[in-house]
């Protein structure tokens, strides 16, 4: 799925283009024991709580693609009789209505979702009319021929809401505040089948992860039956290796710059694009080769970049490096530099020193006050002219 699909499926979630037909949804504690469980006709439930719903749905298609969401293929292996896809699909033309099959896949959660704590599963079911659209792109929403129907899941964390005071508006008091059990926004999500071409793609599924980092993987491993790829963390600390094992004693600052600034420069390039830059292991070999690294360093590379991330990994660029900003780290200082300026930082030898040069031009601050960096040293020139003015006042004093 690219960006466009995802805002079109986000775009209806509001009172006006709502299409839900049914909601269900199940309370575990924290000893994974189902508390309560409930199942609604969407539209039938009071206002304000469609409004939270809502809120819930949106944010499980918020976020980065390929960081936060990530479009997952099923592997031949779930796609046979009997394997995860066959039980998504059976879920979704239930229309959540089976409740049997619900059962078993809040349990099948349940034994795969690793948390800490009390949290609510929640399952919509969905049959979206897909307006047609013109050939420049406008909607026809009297030309529909298609209906995307799917199922969304997505679990929320439920936690106890903090201690504190409060005013009592009946007895015109302050007191102790009553804490309730809050449902937050979710940690993990999954929509099946996807949208893909604004059609039906039952052969993956688009997934949701609060933290990018921790994509809970045994989750998407046994639940889903989708190979979980690695994280945006993973991403980037497979590719750190991956230059420093490459380049070895050359791993030198100018080389790992000029790496990150090609990355930036085509991210740059292509951030008007509906998917994210992704590069793949020839991609990144030919990166490394455009960036002055010797082929002698390269005959090793596709050995390391298995080892480091994977035969049939892929690497998305805005996970690997920072468009925002580079930050060079030494034991003691860390410097952080916009990256359209890193040409501002050097490297020289100063008396036997490596050091980092970097001018101060411009306003500078230190602990948030303007300092003046005007030249506060005499030149040479003037220098010396100071110190003949003091030998020939000292002379005549004598």
């Amino acid at each position: 799925m690219i960006k466009q699909e995802i805002n079109e499926l986000k775009r209806l979630y509001t009172p006006s283009n709502c299409s839900i037909t049914r909601i269900c949804g199940c309370y575990v504690d924290g000893e994974k024991n189902k508390k309560t469980e409930f199942k609604e006709a969407f539209l039938s439930l009071p206002e304000e709580e469609i409004f939270k719903y809502f809120e819930l749905l949106r944010k499980t298609l918020s976020g980065s693609l390929g960081k936060n969401l990530l479009n997952l293929d099923f592997p031949l292996a779930s796609e046979q009789e009997g394997g995860t896809q066959a039980a998504l699909l059976a879920l979704r033309d239930s229309k959540l209505k089976d409740d049997a099959l619900i059962e078993e896949f809040y349990d099948r959660v349940i034994n795969t979702y690793e948390y800490v704590g009390n949290y609510l599963i929640l399952l919509i079911h969905d049959a979206y009319d897909v307006p047609g659209k013109t050939t420049d792109g406008l909607t026809m929403d009297d030309a529909s021929d298609t209906v995307f129907e799917y199922i969304m899941c997505c679990i929320c964390p439920v936690k106890l809401s903090k201690a504190g005071l409060c005013y009592n508006a009946e007895t015109n008091s302050i007191q102790d505040r009553i804490r309730d059990w809050i449902v937050e926004l979710p940690d993990v999500a999954f929509l099946f089948p996807q949208f893909n071409d604004r059609s039906t793609d039952i052969h993956g599924v688009l997934y949701y992860s609060k933290n990018a980092n921790e994509l809970r993987d045994i989750f998407i491993d046994e639940l889903l039956g989708c190979t979980a790829p690695l994280s945006a963390g993973g991403q980037r600390d497979s590719f750190n290796a991956l230059v420093e094992d490459t380049l070895g004693d050359d791993c030198r600052y100018d080389t790992v710059l000029s790496i990150h600034e090609k990355l930036n420069d085509l991210i740059e390039s292509q951030k008007d694009e509906p998917e994210p830059v992704v590069l793949t292991k020839s991609e990144v070999k030919r990166l490394f080769e455009e960036c002055g690294v010797e082929d002698e360093k390269l005959q090793s590379f596709d050995e390391q970049y298995e080892i480091t991330a994977g035969e049939k990994s892929s690497l998305v660029a805005s996970n690997i490096t920072n468009t925002k900003r580079f930050e060079i780290k030494t034991p003691d200082v860390v410097v952080h530099v916009d990256p359209e300026r890193a040409d501002l930082v050097e490297t020289r030898v100063i008396d036997g020193r490596k050091c980092l040069v970097i001018p101060m031009e411009g306003e500078v601050e230190l602990n948030g006050i303007r300092v003046h960096t005007g030249n506060e040293n005499p030149s040479d020139d003037e220098f010396y002219d100071n110190t003949d003015t003091e030998t020939e006042e000292t002379s005549d004093g004598e």
